[in-house]
């Protein structure tokens, strides 16, 4: 028989250390982002607080969305293969991308129709991205304009993202305006001749601005926050429209140009005096093609999987252009990071940065400017952590040997 433990009365001394009051929170909002860890928390938060057409036209993609569920398991498939008996006791988390320091290998997605989600919009995404050091990228449907984002967060570095109109002159102008302000970057986005076929845009009516409908009426009432911002704050404002009366696809429809080749991105390089990265590359071929062209980087993207469903996956493509290409251009990745982890992944495998779209809008959905640093925190976070229990201490020591992509999905090859 063991020895019985014999008991006592407990004493103060001895229960002090263990009672330990929390501070009470007041801020609700921010009470809920401290609670939420990770992206995916976010997002719950995000679906809570936002109308059902804002919510969906983030986090949906084209038709049965397959790419983006595709793109989000291919960070879940990886194996990472760990050092040990390593000094991480402080990690470099930063480095030079297109010619300027970052101080984390990711920066803000360009996205548009972004006071959608929240009517701070883009400029808490440029403030949160100035803060933590990272670049902040700009659309060409952002709802705050090229000025009002510099004047707003002067400081930090900031990207603008082109489509090329039907109407050049009109996409030109905008380019030099970005020129004039400041901005170093230059994201060409070239996989769009067409929109993607978003359907629960269709399903939901979504539309600039959000018409009031029975349907959306009863949607608002259990989010009375969102519709009195919006209604109360500056209405919406568009680089490229100010009311539109379909939805967001027919709109895009009817503004891309499905004529842009290679010889308007030449033509546009020698408009821009910064750095100049095409966007929306899916095979080494097109890498190659865009390089030779005179592109200072490349991104590997999908669009999120919002253009071309089934598009191949763009951390899957990584490795071999990394290789071809690596030595040559910078290397961009997006689609389907939900976590500092997939970043670490992206960079051991050639990236030289990653944009995060959907995991900021998520943050910006939850709580303004407030939710999008929690999302950057909880990315920087998992980053640097990734980075010690695998043993490196500075990015240049990740390399393909801490990674293994584990494939689901390989090409069928009949007999």
């Amino acid at each position: 028989m063991p020895p019985q433990s014999h008991r006592r009365v407990p004493k103060v001394r001895d229960l002090a250390p263990l009672i330990r009051f929390r501070r009470p929170r007041f801020d609700r909002t921010q009470r809920r982002l401290d609670a939420a860890l990770t992206i995916d928390d976010l997002r719950r938060l995000a679906k809570r607080r936002t109308p059902r057409a804002a919510f969906d036209y983030t986090d949906g993609a084209a038709e049965d969305e397959v790419s983006l569920g595709r793109a989000r398991q291919a960070f879940r498939d990886i194996e990472f293969h760990p050092s040990i008996l390593r000094d991480v006791t402080t990690v470099r988390t930063g480095w030079d991308v297109l010619g300027g320091r970052v101080g984390w290998p990711f920066a803000i997605a360009p996205t548009g129709f972004t006071r959608l989600m929240h009517t701070s919009g883009e400029i808490a995404g440029a403030s949160a991205a100035a803060a933590a050091g990272i670049p902040f990228s700009l659309s060409t449907l952002g709802t705050a304009s090229i000025e009002d984002v510099v004047n707003a967060v002067p400081q930090g570095r900031k990207w603008f993202q082109l489509y090329m109109w039907r109407d050049r002159d009109r996409s030109m102008a905008l380019v030099r305006r970005a020129a004039d302000a400041g901005f170093d970057t230059l994201l060409v986005t070239v996989d769009v001749p067409v929109a993607g076929a978003r359907l629960r845009d269709t399903r939901n009516g979504m539309s600039i601005p959000p018409a009031l409908t029975l349907r959306t009426v009863l949607d608002a009432l259990p989010r009375p926050r969102w519709w009195f911002d919006l209604l109360t704050t500056e209405p919406l404002a568009f680089a490229s429209l100010d009311r539109w009366p379909g939805t967001v696809g027919e709109y895009l429809d009817t503004m891309f140009d499905p004529s842009v080749t290679f010889a308007d991105l030449a033509w546009i390089k020698t408009q821009w005096p910064g750095k100049l990265v095409v966007k929306g590359i899916q095979t080494l071929d097109d890498a190659r093609a865009v390089v030779e062209v005179g592109a200072d980087g490349i991104v590997l993207s999908n669009h999120g999987g919002r253009q071309l469903d089934r598009a191949p996956v763009p951390f899957h493509l990584l490795p071999v252009v990394a290789r071809e290409l690596g030595a040559d251009t910078e290397i961009l990745l997006d689609t389907g990071i939900m976590s500092g982890a997939d970043i670490v992944a992206a960079v051991a495998l050639g990236a030289r940065c990653t944009l995060i779209g959907r995991a900021y809008l998520y943050g910006l959905m939850a709580g303004g400017e407030a939710g999008v640093r929690r999302a950057i925190d909880i990315l920087t976070g998992q980053l640097s952590r990734t980075m010690r229990l695998l043993g490196v201490s500075c990015l240049e020591e990740l390399s393909p040997r801490h990674v293994t992509q584990l494939r689901r999905l390989v090409p069928f090859s009949p007999a």
